[in-house]
């Protein structure tokens, strides 16, 4: 797997699997995906949104929330709970979006795994059904996480003490 690529693929009936590597230790790509000030520079989706609300109470049993909104004034917001915290190689988390559009609750787990001063991120999310996996499939989802990811890419070499 090769830097600036984005895999997605699907596993069983109800899961999504992204794997992205990153040419950053394990312990800032887990930065900045708990840290909000950062979460905002790069958890974007496509080009011309922006993220004016993103909390994070870090925690086993705490909360997140986001809302997105672009440029056309269109809003979206999320949230969920954290379930499982283990610094800097695990979160699991539940998500749902405010105005659903697919149906149910996911558990959204993230894998870092640090080689060779790289991270290879996994993050998993599983559906409650498998037309929910498939409704999020033909969103386009996968276009807005890679645009997420370069931003991510990007902003890491500035987190470099």
């Amino acid at each position: 797997m090769s830097e600036k690529t984005l895999e997605l693929t699907t596993r069983g009936d109800r899961e999504i699997v992204m794997t992205r590597v990153f040419d950053a230790p394990r312990r800032l790509v887990f930065d900045a995906s708990t840290n909000p000030e950062l979460v905002k520079q790069w958890l974007l989706g496509p080009p011309g949104w922006t993220m004016p609300v993103c909390e994070i109470d870090l925690r086993v049993g705490g909360a997140y929330r986001y809302v997105w909104r672009a440029a056309d004034g269109q809003k979206m917001g999320m949230g969920g709970v954290y379930r499982e915290i283990q610094a800097p190689e695990r979160l699991v988390a539940t998500e749902r979006f405010d105005e659903a559009w697919y149906p149910g609750e996911a558990v959204g787990t993230v894998v870092l795994v640090e080689q060779g001063g790289k991270t290879k991120l996994t993050q998993m999310i599983l559906y409650e059904s498998r037309a929910a996996r498939d409704a999020v499939l033909k969103t386009g989802m996968e276009r807005g996480v890679a645009a997420s990811y370069d931003r991510l890419a990007e902003l890491l070499p500035s987190l470099v003490a």
